[in-house]
């Protein structure tokens, strides 16, 4: 009885109404996803797929993962940044890769992923010249890419959110309303509805389209680290120090509270509609399903520890990525290796798979639509600070090859439905 009282408490709340709704919009993005002309995610790879059934319906598709190390001869190295590589994200096309830092002249770049070149450089001015100039007049630390491809948002630690023409790498607009530094954008897949966080522990709502304001979400308790929104009119988010993954219902101006990590929350990704990854500074991965505040899976002490001033302490997670509709993650921190992990038994389980070895803070991961290449942001310092600094690192953008095993499992064989 105990045991079934425990398991009830950690049930998020959810009437038969909003689980229908739910199910059928998860159902109906899928059909709409299956039937686009681009391949599956990780049909680059040769992954087999399967079926999975999750609270009845049908769920997600997912790819039973066989890759290999990659040839570290074969890792690509963009330089052009002089300071560290605080975020970037891909194109939806998968041709180009924006990113930003903390330089003060050079605040954004677009690179062409074929060749490597840079395409577009927008340099930064001093504080308070914004509105004269192109760029950023301080740290970026945070990006988004409209599912589109038309719009491009950043944000700075002078609390500013700009709009971008992501083609022509031209300025369109400058959203002002955070009272600190903007830490997370994200926008809802298939439309131009741009969600922001920041330090000063708000979220706010954005049509950019029109360029309006729509809506601030209060919940927080510590700075908000980071953000992530897929097709659903929610968004999740990392509390920082306060100790908690919250999930924002737009529509119904409510949250879901979710908490498991010991540390300070500074990463955060949807791997699905229905579950998500995040990371600490406290060194722990963790998987959740967004119908249980606890984690599904938890990897304690994820990139192992580190002898910092003669004290044994783990490595922080200071990035996450999930190609999305599948079991595989990525996780950076600054102990020389990216990390590629699966999800096991119905996202029940964390299972690591190999490492790749990458030297310095890793800041920001992106895997390409395809699923075909993963993307490091790579610096000589944390993204959010300078606890340490790695002098031998090279503040750049990493082009990784993913390459799958000869032995990748069949639809038929055990495990694969």
């Amino acid at each position: 009885g105990r045991r079934r009282r425990e398991a009830a408490e950690e049930e998020v709340e959810e009437t038969p109404q909003e689980k229908k709704l739910r199910l059928a919009k998860q159902y109906l993005e899928e059909l709409r996803q299956l039937g686009e002309s681009r391949p599956a995610p990780g049909a680059a790879l040769g992954y087999s797929r399967a079926w999975g059934r999750v609270l009845g319906s049908p769920a997600h598709i997912l790819l039973f993962l066989q890759v290999q190390p990659p040839d570290p001869a074969r890792i690509r190295v963009l330089r052009g940044h002089q300071l560290p590589v605080t975020c970037l994200v891909i194109s939806p096309d998968d041709k180009f890769i924006f990113s930003a830092s903390k330089d003060g002249s050079l605040i954004k770049c677009k690179w062409d992923v074929d060749s490597g070149k840079r395409l577009c450089v927008v340099p930064g001015g001093k504080k308070g010249t914004e509105e004269r100039h192109m760029g950023h007049a301080s740290h970026v630390l945070c990006m988004a890419i409209s599912s589109d491809g038309k719009y491009l948002a950043t944000g700075d630690r002078n609390k500013l959110i700009m709009i971008w023409d992501a083609a022509t790498c031209k300025r369109l607009h400058i959203f002002t309303g955070h009272r600190d530094a903007v830490s997370g954008l994200s926008f809802r897949k298939g439309t131009h509805q741009l969600y922001s966080a920041s330090h000063d522990r708000c979220v706010k709502v954005w049509d950019v389209a029109e360029n309006a304001y729509v809506e601030t979400l209060f919940g927080h308790q510590d700075v908000i680290t980071g953000l992530d929104s897929l097709s659903r009119e929610c968004c999740v988010t990392a509390g920082g120090r306060d100790g908690t993954v919250r999930l924002w219902k737009i529509p119904e101006e409510s949250q879901l509270v979710f908490s498991g990590h010991q540390g300070s929350i500074d990463c955060i990704q949807l791997i699905n509609e229905e579950h998500m990854v995040s990371g600490a500074d406290d060194g722990s991965l963790a998987l959740w399903g967004l119908t249980k505040k606890k984690p599904l899976a938890l990897a304690r002490q994820a990139h192992g520890e580190q002898d910092a001033q003669g004290l044994q302490q783990p490595y922080w997670i200071s990035a996450v990525a999930a190609l999305r509709s599948s079991d595989l993650l990525a996780t950076g921190s600054h102990s020389g290796s990216v990390k590629l992990w699966k999800c096991g038994e119905g996202f029940r389980k964390l299972e690591h798979l190999l490492d790749i070895p990458l030297v310095g803070f890793v800041n920001s991961l992106k895997f390409s639509a395809a699923g075909d290449f993963l993307v490091a942001g790579v610096g000589q310092e944390h993204r959010l600070g300078r606890w340490w600094r790695i002098k031998e690192a090279k503040n750049s953008i990493c082009i990784i090859p993913l390459k799958q095993k000869t032995t990748a499992s069949s639809p038929e064989s055990p495990g694969s439905s």
